[in-house]
């Protein structure tokens, strides 16, 4: 197939352009050239902006499209509206948090629940209270162009090589170091992610069969809780560390942030974004590979990373724990039980 994707060099983008031309597509690249501009050699690199000069796209033909990096409607519309002719199938990778905090009590999400809503549709301030929201109406706009030639990926939090957001990263890496280990909540709390060489596959698959669609994609294969992912991260990593499971409640009361000191970690009312049916997308194609693969490759490559810039430091990334803050909490848990 002759493909294109918008991104392409980041990421998720990456790895689908890397799926794409380990299945022997021509590969088609837009986008501003800025990030790892020398991937992929033997693709065709178009330079421009999806929010200006789309100039680059004009009079071209492909058999799909891969946007990997949209997240506000008018931008999308754009695109996806000069492509219209152009393209005989749209894939937009999308989220599971089109799905809003009040549907999160339910057992498990799929792809009929209720979605997330916006007050002002033509806001660009992209929040946490408003990203799933737009990404919604992202949505509309490819099923509303390519009708019966459109497929959405929802995937949750992907990992994996070429994170980085250190988000996942954080646990391995903290599990390696050995020691007492503050793991939040409850062991048996679902934990999910997905590879995002899982999701490129899944992408290459629908895209490959013209599937039409919304899925979610996540991850992993198998029924996973913290703490099989803590015990897989020991397992990986050969640690003897110490997993103490320090209440939720203890954790608020002692002001510990949610998701940035401690990543991933939600309470239990916003856990159910953990608590996705996958069964639409495996049926469509999606597979896994095991989360200890995950893990080990994900070790890997975060070895090769140069050390941080921290004038670089994205303001959404996670500061953990620092490892006193972390004993005094474990510490004072403990007095806490014993008590």
């Amino acid at each position: 197939m002759d493909i294109l994707i918008i991104g392409g060099s980041n990421f998720v983008g990456y790895h689908a352009s890397d799926v794409a031309l380990q299945r022997g597509h021509k590969l088609t690249l837009f986008n501003r050239g800025k990030s790892n501009p020398d991937v992929f050699p033997q693709a065709e690199h178009l330079t421009g902006d999806r929010d200006g000069d789309l100039a680059p796209l004009k009079g071209r033909q492909w058999d799909a499209v891969i946007d990997t990096c949209g997240y506000l409607p008018r931008i999308v519309r754009k695109s996806a509206e000069l492509l219209q002719d152009a393209v005989g199938h749209y894939h937009f990778v999308s989220t599971v948090s089109v799905y809003p905090e009040s549907e999160y009590g339910r057992d498990y999400l799929d792809e009929n629940s209720p979605l997330a809503t916006i007050d002002d549709p033509a806001t660009e301030e992209i929040t946490g209270d408003t990203y799933g929201a737009l990404k919604v109406l992202c949505e509309n706009v490819v099923q509303e162009l390519y009708p019966g030639k459109f497929s959405v990926s929802r995937p949750g939090l992907i990992v994996g090589p070429r994170d980085h957001t250190d988000r996942f990263t954080y646990w391995p890496k903290r599990v390696a170091k050995g020691g007492e280990i503050l793991a939040p909540g409850n062991p048996d709390t679902a934990f999910q992610v997905i590879d995002g060489r899982d999701l490129a596959n899944f992408i290459l698959t629908l895209v490959e069969n013209n599937t039409n669609g919304i899925f979610n994609a996540v991850g992993p294969g198998e029924p996973t809780t913290w703490g099989s992912m803590l015990a897989t991260c020991q397992a990986v990593t050969g640690s003897d560390s110490e997993l103490v499971w320090v209440g939720e409640g203890f954790l608020l009361e002692n002001n510990v942030a949610p998701w940035m000191e401690l990543p991933l970690w939600l309470p239990v009312a916003l856990s159910g974004m953990s608590r996705v049916r996958l069964d639409h997308a495996r049926a469509a194609g999606l597979t896994h590979r095991p989360l200890a693969e995950t893990v080990r490759d994900l070790l890997a490559w975060d070895a090769t990373r140069p050390p941080a810039d921290p004038d670089k430091r994205n303001p959404n990334a996670p500061t953990p724990l620092s490892p006193e803050r972390e004993a005094e909490l474990i510490a004072a848990w403990r007095e806490k039980v014993n008590a």
